[in-house]
């Protein structure tokens, strides 16, 4: 049995503790969390690995999205090999037009076996809308102004592209 802490990224408060059996893969996981939050789990969504400060890693998507052969997906991932200890985190992402994003921890994990997943804790209501993300990029050191200055491009504004 893993018990499983899930936060939504929003301003308030909005935590839903899971128990979940440690062989269900992380599609059944993502349905599950889906529930617990009042959504009806139709919309697209990705797990994403995560380190211990949060920091997004690789994807696992909810369908195989290969051309060729077997990809990593949701229903490939097992609960207990993709997140085998206390403290693992995956980021999850539901519905790639509204982003709700949600952080998901192991807190505690053992061989005990659940005859099904239930919401142990819930604290906050989820809002009517998802909270409006910021993509920030980080400063690259090697940026184009840096690499080729803001003037380099003023004199093309005196070709005339017509008599090409």
């Amino acid at each position: 049995m893993y018990k499983v802490r899930v936060i939504l990224d929003t301003k308030e408060d909005v935590i839903r503790t899971l128990t979940v059996n440690n062989s269900i893969n992380l599609e059944e996981l993502h349905l599950f969390i889906a529930k617990a939050f009042g959504f009806n789990g139709q919309e697209m969504a990705s797990f994403y690995r995560a380190d211990h400060e949060w920091n997004q890693g690789e994807e696992i998507p909810l369908f195989n999205m290969s051309e060729f052969g077997e990809a990593i997906s949701m229903s490939t991932c097992i609960l207990k090999e993709t997140l085998p200890k206390t403290n693992d985190k995956l980021i999850y992402v539901y519905d790639f037009f509204k982003m709700w994003s949600f952080y998901v921890e192991v807190i505690d994990c053992n061989n005990e076996l659940l005859m099904e997943p239930t919401v142990v804790m819930s604290i906050g209501e989820v809002p009517d809308e998802a909270p409006e993300k910021e993509f920030i990029a980080d400063k690259n050191e090697d940026s184009f102004e840096d690499q080729f200055g803001d003037n380099d491009f003023e004199s093309l504004d005196d070709i005339d592209f017509d008599n090409y």
